[in-house]
């Protein structure tokens, strides 16, 4: 197929701009919690990629923005400083490409979101791709057939790096250079990319910004039993019978089927997609080996995470509240000693002072969730032969328009200065050193895209 896209100017570069090229037949019908399909043709019509298109079912939060829902929405986008150069394409060289993962949890989240806007890191003589993959019992349902798999976004994302395989020398991207990079879910989607077998030799590098799938040694967050029992409880939720329940739940409306919300939506193990855990990938050494790798995140990881999954934290936290609070997140992360923990956070805390426990309990959920797993996956896997580079960093400074004392540095902080927020979204806020940060991280970020 023939797609129209848009020059748009940033940095005094001229970026062309693909935006909602599909990558898969819409995952409707028989197909919702399948794997994706790859498209049965190429699309005849010329495909329009000047307009944003259809974002995956999710619930809508602020930070989102207003997107328009659908279940067909595997869709990516491309920028690239290209396509229409004056030199024919014959004779320039292929570019690096960048293939960006969205955040949110699994749960939420869009290629098409302002703050992911590719056209920056595209004028540092890079490729950029973005995707949209399917999110909550969407993609991540599990039936324990082939009818639903189980992490159908993840197979999502991996159909989209086997179209950017085959495609994106179109676009003036070296397929032999592909390094994928994600946020938050993002990061851990990048995390599970790395240990399937199934994403083996479909990218070169790789940058986890603020997590990796690494939680307990000896459990993971959801056994595959735990994740069919969730899948069951939303079909009793929709009446459906106990033999054809899966049928049943690929019949009902989207809209309802959208509102509500499974109980964890997470990676399920002992599948196809992921045979072993984390650590005994690390263990048997069963993973995609002779990457460049990069990870890092940001000083206060757990301000912010927190904040929005308690809502609420008691105004006047005590030591007492503090075990309690910590004795709660065993539910997810399993054999939590909270009484060595709160010994551990709150030594050398004036526990009498509410702030002092507050932030305590930030660094607390900040380690469990997002630190220790990030940390603790690039260590394993710098310490293996056969790793190439690896790098990891820590974000201690936050673009002026988001410094607020409440959360600090916290999850997140890097993405206006990797997409060059303040370069091409300005606010009047920004100091001169957000700009200048902005391409300093824009130029590492690219620069590990070229050279790892």
């Amino acid at each position: 197929g023939v797609v129209r896209g848009l020059t748009v100017n940033a940095l005094n570069t001229s970026v062309d701009q693909f935006l909602n090229i599909p990558y898969a037949e819409p995952p409707v019908g028989s197909l919702r919690f399948a794997k994706p399909v790859p498209l049965k043709e190429p699309l005849k019509e010329i495909i329009d990629g000047t307009e944003t298109g259809n974002s995956c079912y999710q619930t809508v939060n602020d930070f989102i923005g207003n997107l328009t829902l659908s279940e067909d929405c595997l869709v990516l986008n491309v920028w690239t400083p290209h396509v229409r150069s004056n030199t024919s394409s014959k004779d320039s060289p292929l570019k690096p490409v960048m293939f960006w993962i969205h955040g949110g949890g699994l749960l939420t989240g869009s290629s098409f979101q302002y703050q992911y806007n590719g056209s920056a890191l595209a004028a540092h003589d890079v490729v950029v791709v973005s995707i949209n993959y399917r999110l909550a019992q969407f993609g991540f349902l599990y039936g324990g057939d082939d009818r639903a798999p189980g992490n159908q976004g993840f197979y999502d994302q991996l159909l989209a790096l086997k179209w950017v395989s085959e495609n994106i020398h179109k676009f003036g991207g070296d397929r032999d250079q592909i390094t994928i990079f994600g946020e938050s879910a993002g990061s851990w989607s990048v995390s599970v990319q790395i240990l399937s077998p199934l994403s083996k030799g479909l990218f070169k590098r790789a940058i986890m910004e603020s997590g990796a799938h690494m939680f307990n040694k000896d459990r993971d967050i959801r056994t595959k039993s735990e994740v069919l029992g969730d899948a069951k409880n939303l079909a009793k939720h929709f009446n459906c019978s106990e033999n054809e329940w899966l049928e049943c739940l690929q019949k009902v409306d989207e809209n309802d089927l959208k509102n509500v919300i499974m109980a964890t939506t997470m990676a399920t193990i002992d599948t196809e997609y992921l045979p072993v855990s984390t650590h005994t990938a690390f263990e048997t050494l069963k993973f995609n080996k002779d990457l460049d790798l990069m990870a890092g995140v940001a000083a206060h990881e757990g301000s912010l995470i927190l904040y929005s999954v308690l809502q609420h934290i008691p105004q006047n936290i005590t030591e007492s509240e503090f075990t309690k609070l910590a004795q709660s997140f065993d539910s997810f992360f399993h054999d939590l000693n909270a009484t060595a923990i709160t010994d551990f956070y709150l030594d050398n805390v004036n526990k009498t002072d509410p702030e002092q426990v507050k932030w305590a309990l930030y660094d607390l959920y900040g380690d469990l969730f997002i630190t220790c797993p990030t940390y603790q996956f690039a260590k394993n896997y710098a310490t293996h032969p056969g790793a190439g580079s690896v790098y990891f960093y820590e974000i201690t400074y936050t673009r002026s328009n988001k410094q607020d004392p409440q959360y600090d540095v916290s999850h997140g902080a890097e993405l206006d200065f990797v997409f060059g927020l303040p370069q091409i979204y300005p606010d009047k806020r920004d100091t001169d050193y957000d700009r200048k940060f902005s391409l300093e991280v824009m130029k590492m970020w690219t620069d590990f895209a070229k050279y790892g």
